[in-house]
């Protein structure tokens, strides 16, 4: 074995592992946003833990030694940065922790699960790419499968216990996607436009919290919940992933990853938050990651090797 290949082989195994540190993180912020939301208003999560993250950035740019790279990106992107910052933390996260406040973490988490087919719809409007007939075979089966997990199993009912949570829900994905497609519009460093993204949307959270009448401080379980929050759903977890990606010779080999989520999520809801898991869930959510196997040409690569092997 050549020295490369010793080091590509090391360099896939330390992406495997930052990459399922991630998705256990990820798959702990369901329980966690129901857990803190017990104590904390929707409003409240979202301050505390966009402030927790913003302070964890700025600490890791520190010790990136990226502090000069602030000033030239806002320079060239604040436009952006204070588009950005309006869409994520402040409209996203308030919008998503009021869906998990109407919803039971069961469902509000498959159908903010969503957010990958709607990235690829809008990216025709908003991008000018060419929609093909696996993002609309995708869309539709995702769609199915948030229509079981809403009605809890009785799809041609069309009846919806919280018809105005599964909306935010589903809203929610259409802001993160429009928020990653502007995205698309920053190059740089991916932590220093997080930073910067999060610094504009503070203000926007701070008028809101006036707003309503002003600050009125939680319990220690709430301080604790949005501790948990900032750090590893807007912070920690993003690092990994970025650092996952940095660290592999091919991307395919981690993507997948990202599918163990959901169904980890489901497991800490029932065992953290108490919540009985409906067997409707479980189907909706099996379409749901159907459709985004679908969308991402999973399954077509999967019946090309079984094809193959023939």
């Amino acid at each position: 074995m050549t020295e490369q290949s010793a080091s590509i082989m090391q360099g896939n195994r330390r992406a495997t592992v930052l990459a399922l540190a991630a998705v256990l993180c990820w798959s702990t912020v369901a329980s966690a946003f129901k857990l803190s939301l017990q104590y904390l208003s929707p409003l409240q999560l979202v301050t505390i833990a966009s402030v927790v993250s913003t302070l964890f950035m700025f600490a890791v740019i520190c010790w990136q030694r990226r502090l000069p790279e602030l000033r030239t990106s806002w320079r060239a992107n604040y436009k952006w940065y204070l588009a950005l910052g309006f869409c994520n933390p402040f409209l996203y996260y308030l919008v998503l922790f009021n869906a998990y406040a109407l919803l039971p973490a069961q469902q509000a988490q498959p159908l903010n699960y969503t957010w990958g087919v709607v990235l690829a719809l809008l990216s025709v409007p908003l991008l000018k790419q060419k929609l093909r007939r696996q993002d609309l075979l995708a869309g539709l089966v995702c769609y199915i499968g948030v229509l079981v997990i809403a009605t809890k199993g009785d799809p041609f009912s069309l009846q919806f216990d919280q018809p105005f949570g599964v909306a935010l829900a589903l809203f929610s994905t259409v802001i993160w996607s429009c928020y990653w497609l502007l995205n698309t519009r920053i190059g740089g460093n991916a932590a220093v436009n997080l930073l910067l993204t999060f610094c504009c949307g503070l203000p926007w959270l701070f008028a809101a919290v006036m707003w309503q009448g002003g600050w009125q401080s939680p319990p220690v379980e709430g301080w604790l919940g949005a501790l948990y929050v900032g750090l590893f759903e807007m912070g920690i977890a993003f690092l990994l992933w970025q650092g996952a990606l940095l660290s592999c010779d091919n991307t395919a080999r981690i993507s997948n990853f990202i599918y163990l989520s959901p169904p980890l999520s489901l497991l800490l809801i029932a065992l953290l938050v108490g919540e009985s898991i409906h067997v409707a869930t479980i189907a909706g959510l099996g379409l749901i990651l159907l459709g985004v196997a679908i969308q991402q040409g999973a399954l077509r690569h999967l019946l090309f090797r079984w094809q193959a092997s023939r």
